[in-house]
């Protein structure tokens, strides 16, 4: 008896006897971000066709890239989109920048330096491709000037781009409500912003559509593509040989006929832009018909500056001020 005493006291017994104590209670899970993507069976279809292909966090914020199947273009597209940190407790306002000739959704992301400013302002912002890709178009790929990565915002009217190249309607209505639909963004508080063909297309749009834009800004843009040589190739091209149809995504003849003054734009042009010595961007023609109309305009020619993303980064913090004076009023 001494021996089993000894070999198994009466307190280990007694723990032995003991249930153990129930594991604790699971966290529920954390709250999901508002601005990351919450798929319900009840919301519209288009919401479950972006696929995230990355994300980055930037100034507390998010730099995301997602692609999608574009109704318009009718092939895959991709954006970038920088959420700052206000988007995880409520809508921000958007600023959709264009970029230009040759260039993707990644150029504007990567080389601006815009995020903390954006981060700050509370803007969200949206950097979409410059063109349709992988259409399989013959001649799409032949130079860098037209086809792939040279979209210019125009709805083609010619064969064979009419059906895929609608970077206009792309831009106007597509890519908005794609946005709307996903993001915690304000439909009723967007600019518009962008550089060289860009530039341009952030100018007609702004110009055709009175009042969808709280403000527009612009680099370097090509003001008057119907007279020059980058607008004659792609008009010509996308539009075929009716010059009014030209007219009507041309900036400088757009302004002509716009209705009101109520639109504020801020132009930075390098004075040693190697493009606006060959008379491809054409700002005068631009500022001339404004000054007719009473449209207020900054220009500012910086010295010394050409048409790199040296330049943009260089007052891009300017443009974003700019836009959130009008977007957060």
């Amino acid at each position: 008896m001494l021996r089993a005493a000894l070999l198994c006291p009466p307190r280990f017994r007694l723990l032995r006897l003991r249930r153990p104590p129930a594991p604790p209670s699971p966290r529920p899970p954390p709250e999901v971000p508002y601005f990351c993507l919450k798929i319900k069976r009840s919301q519209p279809a288009e919401i479950m066709a972006l696929k995230q292909i990355s994300s980055n966090k930037c100034f507390e914020g998010f730099q995301k890239v997602f692609e999608h199947d574009s109704i318009e273009l009718k092939c895959k597209m991709r954006f970038g989109i920088y959420l700052p940190p206000k988007a995880e407790i409520g809508k921000c306002p958007v600023l959709y920048w264009l970029s230009g000739l040759t260039c993707t959704e990644q150029n504007f992301i990567t080389k601006s330096g815009f995020h903390q400013a954006a981060a700050e302002h509370g803007l969200i912002v949206v950097a979409p491709d410059t063109s349709p890709r992988g259409c399989n178009i013959e001649g799409e790929d032949e130079s860098w000037d037209f086809g792939t990565g040279a979209g210019f915002y125009v709805d083609a009217t010619e064969e064979p781009w009419k059906t895929n190249y609608r970077m206009y309607s792309y831009i106007k209505d597509e890519l908005p409500k794609l946005i709307k639909a996903n993001f915690p963004a304000d439909s009723e508080r967007m600019s518009i912003s962008g550089h060289s063909m860009g530039g341009h297309g952030a100018l007609i749009l702004a110009l055709k559509n009175p009042g969808k834009y709280k403000s527009v800004s612009a680099f370097a843009p090509i003001c008057n593509p119907v007279q020059c040589p980058w607008g004659k190739k792609a008009f010509g091209g996308y539009l075929g040989s009716d010059l009014t149809k030209w007219e009507a995504y041309d900036a400088t003849h757009l302004v002509k006929s716009y209705p009101d003054s109520h639109l504020d734009i801020l132009i930075d042009q390098g004075k040693d832009d190697q493009f606006l010595s060959a008379g491809q961007l054409l700002p005068d023609n631009f500022i001339a018909a404004c000054t007719e109309r009473k449209i207020p305009v900054v220009f500012r020619l910086q010295q010394g500056y050409d048409h790199s993303y040296f330049f943009i980064a260089t007052f891009v913090n300017d443009h974003i001020r700019h836009h959130a004076k009008y977007l957060n009023a």
